[in-house]
């Protein structure tokens, strides 16, 4: 029997072992894509205990504890903060099968040297030990980040966020970390929300544009995106439920914006050729900039409207969304095409049933002069597991070029998750290394080592051009 999560944890092969110690291990991170708040990065924010750090905000943590029948007031309540990790405590003890488990005993070990393992009877003994290192000054966020070897961040954005703290950010000489904004545009996709004139005439008065017709609009977006570009960012994200293609006038888009902003009622179809027309803007202004283009496709979010109504969004009601996307995201990618303005492109699935699609959709609009211009991306939320890692990065070496692929990233609000990285390569040196062991390419340790550095970090580098000096 293999110790628990000992050194070779995950790594079955002596190939494996070889790849994730000698190569993997070292390299640093490039976190391309998080929900990091850069005004605490530029604070220096400090913890005044585990619960702070560790489960404020983590509604993959608040899921698991509800899943457990533990009540919201030791949740999103107003317990006392040990009750609250006394009871996170009791959750991890019956969270065998669960990612969770793991990455609560990495992120023990890795930030403060604890190798006990956490259940209720060893929760005090561990509060009081994490809490004692808390103390120390390398406990803080910049201080998290420092010791994972984080080069670069990638935060998310609204398109009228006034980027204060990314301009401190790179003000501040004492602080080597890149960390730029990603332009995240999900409150004007929300044509059909209650509060999307209000935001509307946030954006104007913030352009000095005024919006009543979709050509102003686009032209405001545009406007933030060269404030975004001239502070560094070079990506953009949209969080798309589904995807949907449907052909508009320019005239028939005005009459779009301007029925919502006399809050009139849209039907399906409008909203559709909206939601359609945009992206597809948006995507040729990403493309004259060079921007990376982020879908994430599949949540259904909110799922809980008591809950919703009780403590808001982003608290663990969300799941997966079934609906069939490849014939409109097809259209959205080759409307792109046509004219040679499809930026690059990342596209993820929370749902894995689309996993093959988007991996062969991917392959179709390849080219440019870019490797992998079009990725099919990181096994993301409920599926950054074990086996959705496995999964994703067969599937992408079966029908397309896993050497090429842009690797992990941490999608998280908390400074300790990147032990999610280690999780990530750890898999996927145990994937090549059984397929070298298997006879199913060759054992040329110095070539996979380079595929193993670049998927975990160069590839990254290479394809968001992010200036790292």
């Amino acid at each position: 029997m293999k110790a628990f999560m000992d050194k070779d944890f995950l790594l079955q092969t002596g190939t494996a072992k070889r790849l994730f110690h000698d190569y993997a291990a070292k390299m640093p991170i490039f976190d391309y894509h998080c929900h990091l708040d850069p005004q605490e990065i530029y604070e220096n924010r400090t913890y005044k205990d585990l619960t702070e750090l560790w489960l404020e905000g983590d509604h993959y943590k608040w899921r698991a504890m509800r899943a457990n029948g533990i009540d919201e007031y030791y949740i999103t309540g107003n317990a006392d903060t040990y009750e609250k990790f006394e009871k996170w405590a009791e959750t991890v003890e019956r969270l065998i099968g669960n990612p969770l488990y793991h990455w609560t005993h990495m992120e023990l070990r890795q930030y403060f040297n604890v190798d006990t393992i956490l259940k209720k009877s060893t929760a005090k003994e561990i509060w009081d030990t994490c809490n004692e290192r808390l103390s120390n000054p390398n406990f803080s966020a910049r201080g998290l980040i420092e010791h994972s070897n984080v080069t670069f961040i990638g935060t998310t954005d609204d398109p009228v966020d006034d980027l204060r703290f990314h301009k401190l950010l790179q003000e501040d000489e004492d602080f080597s970390t890149i960390v730029l904004p990603s332009f995240r545009p999900d409150q004007v996709m929300g044509i059909q929300n209650e509060s999307w004139k209000d935001y509307i005439e946030n954006l104007e008065n913030i352009t000095g544009i005024k919006i009543t017709n979709f050509t102003q609009l686009v032209d405001a977006l545009e406007s933030r995106m060269d404030y975004f570009h001239d502070i560094g960012c070079r990506v953009s994200d949209h969080s798309l439920e589904t995807v949907v293609f449907e052909s508009a006038t320019l005239q028939e888009l005005d009459a779009i914006v301007k029925k919502r902003l006399n809050k009139e009622t849209l039907s399906l179809k409008e909203t559709y050729q909206f939601l359609t027309q945009l992206l597809v803007s948006l995507g040729k202004a990403y493309s004259k900039r060079d921007w990376v283009m982020q879908y994430h496709i599949g949540a259904l979010r909110s799922a809980n409207s008591r809950l919703f109504s009780e403590i808001g969004v982003n608290i663990g009601c969300d799941s997966m969304k079934d609906e069939s996307i490849a014939n409109p995201l097809s259209r959205l990618l080759d409307e792109l095409d046509k004219d040679q303005r499809l930026p690059k492109t990342i596209l993820y699935s929370l749902n894995p049933t689309d996993y093959d699609m988007l991996a062969t959709m991917a392959g179709n609009f390849q080219g440019g002069g870019t490797p992998s211009k079009v990725q099919f991306g990181s096994a993301w939320w409920f599926n950054d597991h074990i086996d959705g890692m496995n999964a994703q990065m067969k599937i992408l070496g079966n029908v397309g070029l896993l050497a090429r692929f842009v690797g992990m990233l941490t999608d998280s609000r908390s400074f300790l998750s990147y032990s999610r990285h280690e999780y990530f390569r750890r898999i996927l040196c145990n994937i090549l290394g059984n397929w070298v062991e298997n006879g199913e390419y060759p054992y040329d340790l110095e070539w996979l080592g380079e595929i193993v550095e670049d998927i975990s970090y160069n590839n990254a580098v290479q394809y968001f051009a992010i200036n790292l000096k």
